[in-house]
């Protein structure tokens, strides 16, 4: 059952901290249309991304790399357009951070202008000039550490982050830091339970996990994976709640099979002609 109802108030990050204190677990999706966020809204969700993941579920490319500000903004501004309840934060794809104070302003700054109430960027220390700038300007920002997808290359593929131990030392290092440079809450990708748990202890601020284990003061999955509307296998920490893909295929293969024997349009899916009209156009004969 959801526990938000059409007349609850607009989640914001302070709802997400005194969750996060409370022991309240925190519920976040991704959404990428306004269908998507209609759906994820009315579930209850208390946060939507508008994530980069839009290159892979909905774009076709093999990462999240080719993922551009313009793409961003268009897919940000048709979630906003919905006007969700849930707190609306957006990824900065790649490149969009990486060449300087200047230009990450600018760019987060636009995101903030489609609708945006926060930003999501990927990766530690080295991002902490950036994040202090971006909170200085009233930018809030959530962090995303671990298994960073734009990283993709530099990883040497999808792996889980953090497993030797100076790798998961400099994790909780990491985390320190951009929380410290004014994260108001971050993701953990991909990395061992035990230590997305011990950084969650150690932290101030939410965390938010995914394949990161039970420990985290909420969790994010991706909308398609949720509902399983992609075909072929899943990473190891999702969990599909339906098998969406084969049931909306079904559902298209009934449909065809229905228009192929005449059973669509039936009389309910046609518009009829009031009587007087009726018999106007049985009776016109053509004048040649």
């Amino acid at each position: 059952m959801s526990r938000i109802s059409p007349t609850s108030p607009s989640v914001t990050i302070p709802d997400l901290q005194r969750m996060a204190e409370g022991g309240e677990r925190i519920v976040m999706t991704t959404a990428y249309d306004s269908a998507t966020a209609l759906i994820a809204d009315a579930s209850g969700v208390d946060a939507i991304l508008v994530g980069d993941s839009v290159g892979n579920v909905c774009l076709g490319f093999e990462n999240t790399l080719p993922v551009t500000l313009a793409m961003m903004a268009h897919h940000l501004e048709a979630v906003a357009r919905t006007r969700p309840r849930a707190l609306l934060l957006v990824d900065m794809p790649y490149l969009t951070f990486h060449l300087g104070i200047e230009d990450t302003l600018r760019n987060a700054g636009g995101l903030i202008q489609k609708g945006a109430q926060g930003v999501k960027l990927e990766g530690g220390a080295r991002r902490v000039p950036v994040i202090r700038a971006l909170t200085e300007a009233e930018i809030p920002v959530m962090g995303h550490l671990g298994l960073t997808p734009q990283s993709f290359n530099a990883m040497g593929g999808y792996k889980v982050q953090g497993r030797e131990g100076r790798a998961a030392v400099e994790l909780l290092e990491d985390a320190l830091r951009i929380q410290d440079a004014g994260c108001f809450a971050m993701v953990l990708e991909g990395i061992p339970a035990e230590l997305a748990e011990r950084i969650t202890e150690e932290l101030s601020i939410p965390t938010i996990g995914i394949g990161a284990g039970a420990g985290c003061s909420g969790q994010v999955l991706v909308f398609h994976d949720i509902l399983g509307l992609l075909e072929g296998p899943s990473p190891k920490f999702v969990r599909s709640y339906m098998n969406g893909f084969e049931q909306l295929r079904d559902a298209m293969v009934s449909w065809g099979e229905d228009v192929r024997a005449g059973r669509f349009p039936g009389p309910q899916e046609s518009y009829m002609l009031p009587e007087p009209a009726r018999e106007l156009v049985r009776a016109w004969k053509p004048t040649r």
